[in-house]
């Protein structure tokens, strides 16, 4: 059985001393697919990438990333072993161009210029349209572009693992779909795993692989995406809300 990419096992976590989000959370994130991870607003989904990531330490359990433990690593840490972080804003540079954003997201092999040049070519061919747009402030690009933006400059490093947090926040029914074909291009792309934290539960279903439903910090129910109709989550998140 081909280990998991990401394993989290057994985390405590929070933004407070003695104040826990995460609760004895584990899950598995398997090699090359789409793992989704939704539950009612407060159940710790957006928490549990920001711990995976170093931006949180657990006060307890272990997170290790293809075999090795990260638990304690800093963010800048954890990007160099291959792990990049979408959050739920667009955080791209609005005074920096297209390509100025591009090379931020290269910081990490800054110094080897020709291959953070090569990188850059190629995202110019995954997203055409923001090839056509490098020399403009990134902040004249649409919600949709910005979003693109935000996840090709992740791309610049060439991650084995993304973690994405509700990249279809705040954007019109119309760019939602754009959004998860462009999640989809990414995995095709580079062959990224992807983590997943969506609150538009339906759409997102129909991208996932693997499904974990938490509730309070931890996994009130996990199984493959299939296993998942809109009946039976609707019925959990009823449950997660009502107690």
């Amino acid at each position: 059985m081909t280990p998991p990419l990401l394993a989290v096992d057994g985390v405590h976590a929070g933004y407070q001393s003695g104040v826990d989000i995460l609760r004895g959370l584990s899950l598995d994130v398997a090699l090359g697919g789409l793992t989704l991870v939704i539950g009612p607003n407060g159940a710790g989904k957006s928490t549990l990438l920001k711990t995976a990531f170093g931006f949180l330490r657990p006060h307890r359990g272990r997170i290790r990333f293809a075999g090795e433990e990260i638990a304690a690593r800093a963010p800048h840490a954890v990007k160099r072993l291959g792990i990049s972080y979408v959050p739920q804003e667009i955080n791209t540079f609005p005074l920096l161009t297209v390509e100025e954003n591009l090379r931020m997201g290269g910081w990490v092999f800054r110094r080897d210029r020709t291959r953070l040049q090569a990188r850059i070519a190629a995202i110019y061919d995954i997203f055409p349209a923001l090839a056509e747009r490098r020399r403009e402030p990134a902040g004249n690009l649409s919600g949709g572009q910005g979003r693109m933006l935000a996840v090709a400059r992740e791309l610049i490093a060439e991650p084995k693992l993304l973690l994405v947090d509700e990249p279809t926040a705040g954007l019109a029914p119309a760019l939602v779909d754009q959004v998860y074909a462009l999640l989809q291009t990414a995995r095709e792309a580079i062959g990224a795993t992807i983590l997943l934290v969506d609150q538009n539960i339906e759409a997102a279903l129909g991208q996932a692989d693997f499904v974990y439903l938490l509730n309070l910090g931890t996994v009130k129910a996990a199984g493959p995406a299939g296993d998942f109709p809109p009946d039976r989550v609707r019925a959990l998140i009823r449950e997660c809300l009502l107690g």
